[in-house]
């Protein structure tokens, strides 16, 4: 196999502004990359894994030259994507933005027929192209439409399928399934499964680890800004088989965290902050054992429990080991979870 991507020593920094006073202001550098190297052979499915502000985004994004790389070198299909952007555009079907990247006065149609024309496709080619990826995604009744009369799956599919109108080597898709229900995010997974058996190479990032391991040849786990392992998903996962993972949904004080960090029986400790709430994950040898311990000590020091989820997915039991910081502290985490790349 040949490597189609190849990323060498890729950073990404900025600057921030930061407000000090109620007229001062002082900026700040935010390093979103920090030396990123790896290959993605010709025809992988390969998935980039992180939490928020890990910097998956800003990867993808410098690889298809939509920000420029502050150091290092890429390319993709043989191309710079420095010197050489629009051969890499040329080479890419991408959807980052999601339903964003769409025009949502203009029907499906007219939307994959403006891309498509932007790739070279016109006449009855692009009639034929739109026909093809409307019918993989399902989408033929839905296509005269307004995009803005969409349910938000539906635009998701729009945005999909706009990656694919072209037929490019290399597809790069950025939580793709993400407003997708259970019935559609099934059937795109088999789409793209599909796709990469017939030659295409899929880079994607999710947070879906369930969906990266049933998908991805390889992965690559990316905490700030640096990839901190890279392998299959069985191969990560058998490094971590003696984990557990216990999930607590809730309230929780930081006093109660701390005093969990220091039970006996428990591993690591992560806090996320979502839609849903606050969940607390915890890694342990053995975690059914813990989880009584867990909560005891989280209710005795002023948190609350909503819900309790054990987990076996090992994908995960490897995610968490990798990018859990065992020393920060509970403020850290909390703010960290709020990061975006």
């Amino acid at each position: 196999m040949n490597a189609i991507i190849q990323v060498r020593e890729l950073a990404k920094s900025y600057l921030v502004r930061e407000r000090r006073g109620f007229f001062s202001f002082q900026n700040r550098r935010v390093h979103a990359l920090t030396g990123v190297s790896f290959e993605v052979q010709q025809g992988e499915f390969f998935g980039l894994l992180g939490r928020n502000g890990a910097g998956k985004t800003t990867l993808l994004k410098c690889l298809t030259t939509l920000i420029s790389p502050s150091s290092g070198s890429a390319r993709v299909n043989g191309f710079d994507v420095g010197a050489q952007a629009a051969q890499v555009r040329a080479s890419l079907g991408c959807m980052l933005a999601g339903e964003r990247g769409l025009y949502w006065k203009l029907t499906g149609r007219e939307n994959l027929a403006y891309f498509a024309a932007l790739h070279g496709l016109r006449g009855a080619r692009q009639r034929r192209a739109i026909e093809r990826v409307s019918a993989r995604l399902g989408l033929e009744e839905h296509l005269d439409r307004a995009v803005e009369t969409y349910s938000s799956g539906q635009r998701m599919k729009v945005a999909v399928a706009r990656a694919l109108v072209h037929e490019a080597p290399i597809l790069v898709l950025d939580e793709p399934t993400n407003a997708l229900d259970v019935h559609a995010a099934r059937d795109l997974r088999l789409l793209l499964a599909e796709l990469c058996r017939e030659g295409r190479t899929v880079l994607f990032s999710s947070h879906v680890l369930s969906e990266a391991e049933q998908l991805c040849d390889r992965v690559a786990i990316v905490d700030r800004g640096k990839i901190v392992a890279i392998d299959t998903p069985a191969r990560l996962a058998g490094d971590q088989q003696q984990l557990g993972v216990l999930r607590l949904r809730g309230q929780f004080s930081e006093r109660g965290v701390q005093a969990v960090r220091e039970l006996p029986l428990v591993r690591r400790v992560r806090l996320d902050t979502s839609e849903r709430g606050t969940v607390l994950s915890i890694a342990s040898d053995n975690v059914q054992a813990a989880a009584g311990p867990v909560i005891s000590a989280l209710v005795a020091l002023g948190s609350t429990v909503e819900d309790v989820e054990l987990s076996a997915a090992k994908l995960e039991q490897a995610f968490l080991e990798l990018t859990i910081e065992p020393d920060s502290s509970f403020e850290q985490r909390a703010n960290a979870s709020r990061l975006e790349s």
